[in-house]
Formats: C-alpha cells, sequence, structure tokens
C-alpha cells in the first residue's frame, strides 16, 4: 500500500480556482465551494455571483469585519467588490437558468461516473430536503464542477456507477474536485485529471470501485 497525503479543504479550494478562467462569471455553492472565493489567482478576474442576488462578491471577509446585511445564499458574511452589484432573486435566478454562468462549483452526495448529480437529498426519514437553487445551477451553468470529499464517513465511494440518491441533474457534472483526485466524467466513464502524490492509479480505482482512464 503505498502513503499518499490527502488534500486540505483549502488546497482543494486552491485547486479548484486555479482551473477558473479570466473574465468567469462562477456560482459557488453552499459549503466548501465556498472557500474556492478565497483562493482565485491575483491578478485574474473572476465574477462570483450568489443566487440571492449578488454580482461580484469577494474573498471572505476578515475577523471583526464582517457586515451581517451582505451575505451570501449560504448566510456567510462577504465582501463586494468594487462596481459589485445586489438585485432581486428572481433575476438572479432568471441569470443561473439562462445559461449566463460559465461555471458553478457545488457539493454533492454522490456524482454517477456519467455525469448524473445527487446533491439535495439522501432519502433518510426526518432530514430535511435542500433543493435551494441546485437544480437550477447544475442544468443551467455552462459547466458543472463537484467539490468534494472522494468517499463518506463510511469510507464509501461518493463517485458510483448509478447515483442510488434522488438525482439532481442528469450528465450535468464535468469535473469532480476531490480531497485525492481530480476526475473529468465523460458519456464512456471517468477520466483522471490529476490525484495526490503516492496515490497509484490502481488504488483509486479500488477505492472508487469503477475503471478510470489514464
Amino acid at each position: 500500500m503505498s502513503s499518499y497525503q490527502k488534500r486540505s479543504k483549502e488546497e482543494l479550494a486552491q485547486r479548484v480556482a486555479q482551473d477558473i478562467h479570466d473574465g468567469a462569471y462562477v456560482n459557488l455553492g453552499i459549503g466548501m465551494p465556498t472557500l474556492v472565493a478565497n483562493h482565485i489567482p491575483a491578478g485574474r478576474e473572476v465574477i462570483l455571483q450568489s443566487e440571492n442576488g449578488i454580482l461580484g462578491m469577494g474573498p471572505a471577509p476578515a475577523a471583526g469585519e464582517e457586515d451581517y446585511d451582505l451575505i451570501n445564499a449560504g448566510k456567510q458574511p462577504i465582501t463586494l467588490l468594487p462596481g459589485g452589484a445586489y438585485f432581486h432573486h428572481a433575476d438572479s435566478f432568471a441569470m443561473m437558468r439562462g445559461g449566463h454562468l460559465d461555471i458553478c462549483v457545488l457539493g454533492a452526495f454522490q456524482v454517477s461516473s456519467t455525469g448524473d448529480l445527487a446533491n439535495w437529498s439522501t432519502g433518510e426519514p426526518g432530514a430535511i430536503p435542500a433543493v435551494g437553487g441546485a437544480m437550477d445551477l447544475a442544468i443551467g451553468a455552462k459547466q458543472t464542477w463537484v467539490m468534494m470529499d472522494l468517499l463518506t464517513k463510511k469510507g464509501e465511494s461518493k463517485v458510483v456507477e448509478q447515483c442510488s440518491y434522488p438525482l439532481t441533474g442528469i450528465a450535468c457534472v464535468k469535473r469532480i474536485y476531490s480531497d485525492l483526485a481530480t476526475l473529468a466524467c465523460t458519456p464512456s466513464g471517468l477520466q483522471l485529471i490529476d490525484k495526490v502524490e503516492g496515490l497509484s492509479h490502481a488504488e483509486l480505482e479500488t477505492l472508487l470501485g469503477l475503471p478510470v482512464q489514464a
């Protein structure tokens, strides 16, 4: 068994941020994806949108400088860059559904090898379904990327042949950014973009229980 170290949440956020092109309009989903805002490379203009009606978000505010009248869709305090704007959430959803976002970065419970996404409900009794704008984003954005841990706390792969949880969107995920590997979802299955140092290709396939094209 080889030795490897998982990417931290901040390292994963940095990995996602480096692939966002200059001039992109991007929505960062609730949870881990919000960290990406803190790692946009210097000199690269990325316009961040929040579904509650904000365009032009900056990184998280410094401790003690939070303004709770200025929050994202996950109710976290944010900053607004010069030229940023507020608008009605109906206009925000029109932006999302109308194909005006280049990329959305979402968390997930499961992603299939062909890009089906399940991220709003596990179907467990008593669990509160929380789809929010995920369906609109997953289908409306030009590219949907998922950012998540590769394995559950029980050690089961979140990347599966077929999702067992209720679907958010079908064949919408283009890339999976995880703590162990970056994968592309294609009609013919998973393709490897990169993996952490020390993790062999065979070990990755064993963890996933799925073949991965090199």
